[in-house]
């Protein structure tokens, strides 16, 4: 029975944080500009909730907006983002690349991610991350914008039996518990112990991975 490994992209694989501030700052000064904004740009409040589906972020941080407007900020903030991993900004993690290339040598590797399709294929074309992954899922294909849900898609469309999920925040230790996966949490940029306390396994380095599985 062959082990699956599961990976969380935005604060397990990618360095959302070197991007994060300059897109955000440039959605909120068009908002600025429509005078639809008058405050600060919310960074902090925005890194608590790092890993949400983006609908879930509008929501919380311009709970004011329509859903016309969200959906505008929205596609700002996308394209700022992309922007930003063309420009060579982003960066993955200390230890992902050869880790990944380790791990594919003997077992399939997937993300699940809540992020959209476009900003998962910059990334991936970026870093050439499909040398190493077997499948690519964005969390635009689960109405519900359920972790959970994704990761069973997962599972059911690759017929995985027992493996890993790997991600930083509660959605992903959830979704391994939902999938009878063993759960791994990594405590990087956006982690918060209260999320990671129900994990199998916490890491502060991406190569322990390879002592786990």
């Amino acid at each position: 029975m062959t082990t699956s490994l599961i990976f969380d992209m935005d604060g397990t694989l990618f360095q959302t944080n070197k991007i994060l501030e300059p897109a955000l700052e440039a959605t909120f000064e068009k908002l600025r500009m429509k005078k639809l904004w008058h405050d600060k740009t919310p960074i902090d409040q925005y890194r608590e909730i790092m890993g949400v589906p983006l609908p879930v972020v509008w929501e919380t941080l311009c709970p004011q907006h329509t859903l016309e407007v969200h959906n505008n900020t929205n596609q700002w903030f996308l394209d700022e983002l992309i922007q930003q991993i063309t420009k060579g900004n982003g960066a993955l993690y200390e230890g992902v690349e050869e880790t990944l290339a380790q791990l594919s040598k003997t077992y399939p590797l997937y993300i699940a991610s809540n992020g959209q399709i476009p900003y998962l294929q910059a990334i991936v074309e970026q870093f050439r991350l499909n040398r190493f992954i077997h499948g690519f899922y964005s969390i635009d294909v689960i109405p519900s914008g359920n972790k959970s849900e994704l990761v069973h898609l997962v599972k059911s469309e690759n017929g995985i039996a027992e493996g890993f999920v790997i991600g930083d925040r509660s959605s992903d230790i959830k979704a391994a518990l939902d999938n009878n996966l063993t759960s791994i949490g990594v405590r990087f940029d956006f982690a918060q112990e209260n999320e990671l306390n129900k994990a199998n396994y916490v890491i502060d380095n991406f190569k322990e991975i390879l002592t786990i599985v």
